[in-house]
């Protein structure tokens, strides 16, 4: 049974010819935010472990052909329970990808995860690592004045890296932030662009502002723009500057050059730091050219004070086919 009496939780245990265990809710939120909408986490659930689960009143009934994958479910269970009592809501996407990861590794806990909080802004937005590996990322930050994130899409690298530099930048440990990404295409030619050089360069900079305005909300990230702290700039603008005292973040980093991503690296000034993020999958530079991001991971990786961090699907935190459609392109490439 949960403390507080929220709910009341019976083990596997032998029914006919399968195995059973169940879950009692003596509170309804918690059975709500268990099940989800039209107990679409339940569906999450059995999918990913092979146990059917289902819902009658209050109750959550497991059923499967041995014990282990039972015992599986119910560790997945009451860690998500545990969430809960934390005061963590659930979506789909979170049940799935925590369920997945928490089958390939058992060992990760979840509360644990979610209390390693990072808080940004004045009203304290929780936003938190959501697997072991996001995790490493997020303390590598913390240890390191330049730390490379390298891994596939929606694996938290430039969320993570936008909520440390919030962060740091509330705790007045750096007085700016600074945001860059080189202007490559990806694998369109889209001719001239109207307007100033701004106008032209601001569709290539556009994920740098949405994860911005997420995390500090459009007025005031508009607001601390506009007087200089946040600056939001392709990667050519770098040359010749010297960043320091800031929170340098370089997105897409794949599609830099050798030489462009030596400018950047050598751009970092007292008192900063820097994370470079990107996907070695997705380069979008001419076939000719190497990425600067591959070079300068091979060349930079044992060198004192710069840490490499590799995510992995099982750290994609966006809708639940994006981690499907990642595996099933990297099997096709193999």
């Amino acid at each position: 049974m949960s403390k507080d009496n929220k709910f009341e939780v019976s083990m596997p245990k032998p029914q006919g010819e399968q195995w059973g265990a169940k879950i009692t809710f003596l509170d309804s939120y918690y059975l709500r935010e268990f099940c989800g909408s039209m107990g679409k986490h339940l569906k999450i659930l059995q999918r990913n472990t092979g146990v059917y689960a289902s819902q009658s009143g209050d109750r959550v009934s497991f059923r499967g052909e041995d014990p282990e994958s039972l015992k599986r479910m119910m560790h997945i269970a009451l860690q998500l329970l545990d969430l809960l009592e934390q005061g963590k809501g659930l979506d789909p996407a979170e049940v799935d990808q925590f369920s997945r990861m928490l089958l390939d590794e058992p060992e990760v806990d979840l509360g644990e995860l979610f209390r390693e909080t990072i808080f940004v802004g004045e009203r304290k937005k929780r936003i938190f690592p959501r697997s072991l590996r996001q995790r490493t990322y997020c303390q590598a930050i913390q240890r390191n004045d330049l730390v490379f994130g390298v891994g596939p899409a929606g694996t938290g690298k430039t969320f993570l890296a936008m909520a440390m530099a919030l962060s740091a930048l509330y705790k007045e440990e750096v007085k700016k932030i600074i945001l860059c990404r080189p202007a490559v295409e990806a694998g369109e030619k889209l001719g001239f662009l109207p307007g100033d050089l701004i106008e032209k360069v601001n569709p290539y900079l556009r994920p740098l502002y949405d994860a911005l305005y997420d995390l500090a909300g459009a007025e005031k990230a508009e607001r601390m723009i506009s007087r200089g702290i946040i600056e939001v700039a392709p990667l050519a603008f770098m040359r010749g500057r010297t960043l320091s005292e800031a929170f340098v973040i370089l997105d897409e980093a794949q599609n830099t050059t050798p030489e462009q991503m030596k400018m950047f690296l050598t751009r970092i000034g007292i008192g900063s730091k820097a994370v470079v993020t990107g996907d070695p999958t997705q380069v979008d530079l001419p076939r000719n050219q190497s990425s600067g991001l591959r070079h300068a991971v091979r060349i930079l990786k044992n060198v004192e004070g710069i840490e490499l961090v590799m995510l992995t699907d099982s750290d994609v935190v966006r809708h639940p086919l994006v981690s499907s459609i990642i595996r099933a392109y990297k099997q096709a490439d193999t």
